[in-house]
């Protein structure tokens, strides 16, 4: 006798989430099967949370703004398809209320005195440099063992969820309330870097998939906001992504910063006490210039552009707050290769089937040569 559809939906979600959750515990086998449930569970009230889009907007209920913002998707969605060559699927065309903060939050941890993450293994995606729980407190308890281990932690929450397009059978994975409302353009590359993950995808490469993904959604937003958005809004990304250049070249030079005192660990007699001693002072200085930066930003001329307002700079008030190493690893994988990524795809004529053919074949290298090969693309250091 067959099992109904919706039975057997839920038999495959399960073998999938206990794939991409992960075969690796820190703590023994009960708190292994513990997160596999826990995936279980958050994985199918996104997917049971989730309805078509057209379903949505033809409702009575819902907010003029929240129409608008969904019809935006599907334009997005389809330019995403026929301008950049991302999967036509099922993925982001439905759309979840989640009635929280945050998709999952993800756990990222490093040593005292190293910027190399700790990572999960699982199945499917490899060993990775995060571990994504359902609810926050989950995430913390996690967080807490491993900080009782001398790791250094962080806990974010991230908008949206992906499962690299192994869900479009059931649906694919959802647009969510979680980022439905953000400014055009950050909506829009943010659907894109998603969408890039089901293209290319390389097993143990956090940096490699991160940085690939991220230029996907760099080139692939301009490509979108010169032909499909308003003057207004254009001003709008422009602005915002200009603090974001400022904060990212300010976290790139502490993170190497960081690792040329790290690299003395192995190369000097510096005690421990010492190295700390120069961290900190390092950490002091990297607070130190973002208040100047974020002066700057809030002054009336903001540096040149439109003052920015408390609550467009506090997610950075909050990453400075709380950052650490594993924060700095972390974003390095959002950051480090996609200026050679970006160099890929003009190397390949901004063809973009012919730049995701150079990026699979990258994939087909074994991890250092792979490295090497993108490190080999970036822009020479311009000397004074």
């Amino acid at each position: 006798m067959r099992q109904p559809l919706s039975r057997l939906r839920i038999t495959f979600s399960l073998m999938l989430c206990l794939v991409l959750a992960g075969c690796a515990s820190t703590t023994g086998p009960s708190n292994a099967w513990g997160y596999y449930w826990q995936s279980l569970r958050g994985h199918m009230k996104i997917m049971h949370a989730a309805e078509p889009i057209d379903d949505w907007v033809a409702r009575k209920d819902i907010s003029p703004a929240l129409r608008e913002r969904l019809q935006l998707a599907q334009r997005a969605r389809a330019f995403a398809v026929t301008e950049l060559g991302l999967p036509d699927n099922a993925s982001y065309r439905r759309y979840a209320d989640l009635k929280r903060p945050a998709a999952v939050w993800n756990v990222v941890a490093a040593p005292p005195f190293s910027l190399t993450l700790h990572t999960w293994c699982f199945p499917v995606t490899g060993c990775i440099g995060y571990r994504g729980y359902f609810t926050e407190a989950a995430a913390q308890a996690e967080a807490a063992e491993l900080a009782a281990q001398g790791l250094e932690v962080e806990v974010y929450g991230v908008p949206a969820y992906s499962t690299l397009g192994y869900m479009n059978w059931a649906g694919g994975d959802p647009l969510l309330s979680t980022f439905i409302a953000w400014p055009e353009g950050d909506f829009v590359r943010l659907l894109f870097h998603e969408l890039a993950h089901q293209v290319v995808y390389a097993k143990d490469d956090t940096l490699f998939n991160e940085s690939f993904a991220t230029a996907v959604e760099r080139v692939g937003v301009a490509q979108w906001l010169a032909t499909q958005s308003t003057p207004a809004v254009r001003e709008a990304y422009a602005t915002s992504e200009a603090r974001r250049g400022a904060f990212r070249a300010l976290t790139r030079a502490t993170r190497a910063q960081l690792a040329a005192i790290y690299e003395q660990k192995e190369a000097s007699a510096l005690d421990e006490q010492a190295l700390l001693a120069i961290k900190t002072e390092a950490m002091q200085r990297f607070r130190a210039d973002y208040a100047a930066l974020r002066e700057r930003w809030l002054s009336p001329t903001g540096g040149g552009a439109p003052q920015a307002s408390t609550a467009q700079v506090a997610g950075y008030d909050r990453w400075v707050a709380q950052a650490n190493n594993a924060s700095f690893a972390a974003q390095a994988a959002y950051d480090e290769l996609v200026p050679a990524f970006e160099a890929l795809f003009e190397r390949e004529g901004r063809d973009w089937p012919r730049f995701y053919d150079a990026v699979r074949q990258l994939t087909q290298q074994p991890q250092p040569q792979r490295r090497a090969a993108l490190r080999a693309l970036l822009p020479a250091p311009q000397t004074p």
